[in-house]
């Protein structure tokens, strides 16, 4: 989503998927912890989060992330992210958001040593990942550990981990359980998963709750005022901004001009102006 694009959802019309409603789906623990043991096959003892949208922000001068759903049990921080809709530079936000949560966890005084082990899930509508045509790997789902090129036997042992699902491939996930919820995540469609039936009986509930649709209301002021800022500041200067950034960091044109919605006429102008 662009910021000069900016759309409020009514409470009515949200889904699963939607920004607010996941985050207020998943503060139900037993709901939450399901999702992680089905998604990342792992035993949740107990789910803790103190806040539904943490802000890790260690240091007052550095970009600060704000995580869905970030839980904790004894032994393990996850972060839980729905993406909607396609982002860029996928693999360096979950770089980033690795970092952070480790950090916030060192400046609570844990050595390193005793770091849990930690997991960053992201549900993805799209497939967030293209071969150099520009075509999707088309897999249900990636994930991702640190190896060692020269021998894959040689374990870092970093406790981390990465995994990304993309939901438009869920005709390719071989395990029922999995594929009923990235169907449920692709078209809205509970079918007969009873788990994906509870995500769906859960946002119509949490749809009349009052203080939820209070809380909605002013999130998305809060944004529609940040997006009003934006356009003030100009979004041509904006988007000539952003593309000349993401093509210093490497991005392809054809990439860039697809996310900003440039032609590659109107892209190639905005380089040669700034070269």
């Amino acid at each position: 989503m662009s910021l000069y694009n900016y759309k409020l959802k009514p409470v009515d019309e949200l889904t699963f998927t939607d920004d607010g409603m996941f985050q207020a789906v998943l503060h139900e623990p037993d709901i939450c912890a399901e999702l992680v043991e089905r998604l990342l096959h792992v035993a949740v003892d107990f789910v803790a989060y103190p806040e539904i949208e943490k802000q890790i922000a260690p240091y007052f001068s550095t970009k600060g992330v704000r995580l869905d759903v970030y839980l904790k049990d004894q032994n393990k921080i996850i972060d839980i992210e729905m993406q909607s809709y396609p982002q860029r530079s996928i693999g360096k936000r979950t770089r980033y958001y690795q970092s952070m949560i480790d950090i916030d966890a060192l400046m609570k005084g844990e050595p390193y040593p005793s770091l849990k082990d930690s997991y960053i899930l992201f549900i993805c509508k799209e497939d967030p990942f293209f071969d150099y045509d520009l075509n999707p790997y088309n897999l249900p789902c990636y994930t991702f550990r640190n190896i060692c090129e020269e021998n894959p036997d040689v374990d870092l042992n970093d406790k981390t981990v990465k995994v990304i699902y993309n939901a438009s491939a869920y005709k390719k996930e071989k395990d029922s359980s999995i594929r009923d919820f990235l169907y449920f995540i692709n078209t809205n469609d509970p079918g007969k998963d009873d788990f994906s039936n509870r995500l769906s009986e859960t946002v119509k509930r949490i749809k009349t709750n009052e203080k939820f649709r209070s809380d909605y209301a002013a999130m998305n002021l809060h944004d529609w005022d940040i997006t009003q800022l934006a356009k003030n500041d100009g979004a041509k200067e904006a988007t000539e901004r952003n593309a000349r950034n993401l093509f210093k960091n490497g991005v392809s044109k054809e990439i860039i001009a697809k996310s900003l919605n440039l032609s590659l006429e109107e892209l190639d102008e905005i380089l040669k102006e700034a070269s």
